[in-house]
């Protein structure tokens, strides 16, 4: 299968250009997985493949989700969930078209500019279609073996991904939504970490952005009425 789709993004003979492919999966969700590939001209690359068929069941499979929700009653009754199914089968179209990636990098990419505290992957356009994503390979350890760390070193990490999350939000209106461990790579000789995955990034309207500021401005007043009136234009409450 993964031969197919490659063949189909770049033609038969593909693997004439490389020095080494392998077909056994790095990492692998719920739309694609990655393959670890180098060129014979000796580029390190991550090759993320998207299983065949997925954008056409994304609508099918949320709705046969929402239908087991129900059938479970997993939903309070009162509960309208059509908005959510919405904006899930929204999001998931996003995902699925690896060219939409690409320009989340990109713009990612320019906002984090030459910061020496992270590395984000390249991409190549040349190799890069609706169905693959070619990028150049981000190495590190699973964020997760820090817990192993030195004190010093673990809250050094965990400010600057903190930073990093406030930047996102109130300076660039830029955010990727899927930050889960996996999507972070730490890389000890650089003290640099990796950051992975921008298939869920999303744009900030100036308003939503200025919702939150008002209700972390009542949280450090202490201000229990205008949290909840925020968490509320929120949609928390």
């Amino acid at each position: 299968q993964v031969n197919k789709v490659l063949e189909g993004a770049w033609g038969k003979g593909w693997d004439n250009s490389f020095k080494q492919f392998s077909f056994t999966p790095l990492a692998a969700a719920s739309i694609g997985q990655v393959h670890e590939a180098t060129t014979k001209d000796g580029r390190h690359l991550a090759i993320k493949v998207q299983y065949p068929g997925v954008r056409k069941s994304i609508d099918s499979d949320v709705d046969n989700a929402a239908a087991l929700f129900n059938l479970l009653h997993l939903v309070p009754r009162d509960y309208d969930i059509t908005t959510l199914l919405k904006e899930a089968k929204h999001q998931l179209h996003r995902e699925a078209d690896y060219c939409s990636e690409a320009e989340n990098i990109a713009e990612y990419s320019r906002f984090i500019n030459c910061d020496s505290d992270f590395e984000l992957p390249t991409v190549d356009r040349s190799l890069t279609t609706s169905d693959v994503l070619t990028m150049s390979f981000v190495p590190g350890a699973p964020i997760e073996t820090l817990f192993e760390a030195p004190h010093c070193v673990r809250n050094h990490v965990a400010a600057r991904l903190l930073a990093l999350a406030l930047k996102e939000v109130f300076e660039w209106g830029l955010v990727q939504t899927d930050a889960n461990f996996g999507n972070y790579r730490y890389q000890p000789e650089q003290d640099r970490i990796g950051l992975l995955d921008f298939g869920a990034t999303r744009h900030y309207s100036n308003d939503l952005v200025d919702a939150f500021r008002r209700m972390i401005g009542a949280a450090q007043d202490g201000n229990v009425s205008a949290i909840e009136t925020h968490a509320g234009e929120l949609g928390y409450l």
